[in-house]
């Protein structure tokens, strides 16, 4: 389970570059390793009757904190936050080790808008088992949301010498290289993201705007096109496009995706700004 909402910072490189920083891939699940009943139930929906079906596993095995932990990821996928926060509670408290269900609930309080408790649950289970990367990453993300960009380095490099296999680790440490004007190591990690999870487009996004601060237009402009290809509810993608196109002149085509971008998000200023400077 991954948070519903990512953190999306922008940042500007120059009067006429945008550029996008996207924090969060809502890519990694819930883990833990359900045991017996449970592994039989898809936790990927947080539909009435997977809650309803979960909730009977519970009331057969009412000490088993799997079920609850389960459960509480399926109320998580599907925006029942409280009713999640309760389920790991239950299940911390049923196996106060139980590394995975802090990781869950850091997940919710973030959402929640506790970003300390958020933080310590994070650490809780990092303190139970210094391998985990999933921990790595969420408090990773947390750390960088704060402005704390040493620590958040630290424990996406961490989660990245565990050979993890989350893209948010790549694609959060190329987000820190691009931050600090490192754009060879962020085109690596962001096409290592990319080579995690392909159909994402927020890499693409990131990489992009790398390769175009490093002169490289064709490159930037076909990753930003691939982002729109793959999603083109982000707003960013359009805006990014639409730079490209004005830097080449056409007025015409970054008006559009101008337009496009400040439709899908009408308070983006850089598509505002940019429909503002091309529509005329």
């Amino acid at each position: 389970m991954e948070a519903v909402t990512g953190d999306r910072r922008n940042i500007w490189r120059g009067p006429a570059m945008i550029a996008t920083m996207l924090s969060g891939l809502a890519l990694a699940a819930c883990q833990s390793g359900p045991a017996g009943e449970i592994s039989s139930i898809d936790t990927a929906q947080g539909s009435s009757g997977n809650i309803s079906s979960l909730s009977s596993v519970i009331a057969r095995n009412p000490q088993d904190p799997e079920a609850y932990n389960v459960r509480g990821s399926a109320y998580g996928r599907g925006g029942k936050y409280r009713e999640a926060l309760k389920d790991f509670d239950t299940a911390i408290q049923l196996r106060p080790d139980f590394y995975q269900a802090y990781a869950n609930r850091a997940l919710i309080q973030r959402s929640l808008g506790d970003q300390n408790a958020a933080l310590a649950d994070y650490s809780k289970a990092l303190q139970i088992n210094s391998n985990y990367d999933t921990a790595y990453i969420g408090r990773g993300n947390l750390y960088r949301k704060a402005g704390r960009v040493q620590e958040a380095f630290n424990d996406f490099q961490r989660a990245i010498q565990l050979d993890t296999t989350d893209p948010r680790a790549y694609h959060n440490r190329g987000l820190i290289y691009q931050l600090q004007g490192q754009h060879a190591y962020a085109i690596e990690d962001f096409s290592k993201a990319i080579s995690l999870a392909p159909d994402a487009a927020e890499p693409y996004n990131g990489r992009g705007l790398s390769y175009l601060a490093m002169k490289d237009e064709d490159n930037a402009f076909a990753d930003f096109n691939m982002a729109i290809k793959l999603d083109g509810n982000i707003a960013e993608s359009w805006a990014n496009q639409a730079l490209i196109y004005e830097r080449r002149g056409d007025k015409a085509k970054a008006a559009r995706s101008y337009a496009q971008a400040a439709r899908l998000d009408p308070n983006y200023k850089p598509a505002t700004e940019g429909l503002a400077r091309t529509r005329g």
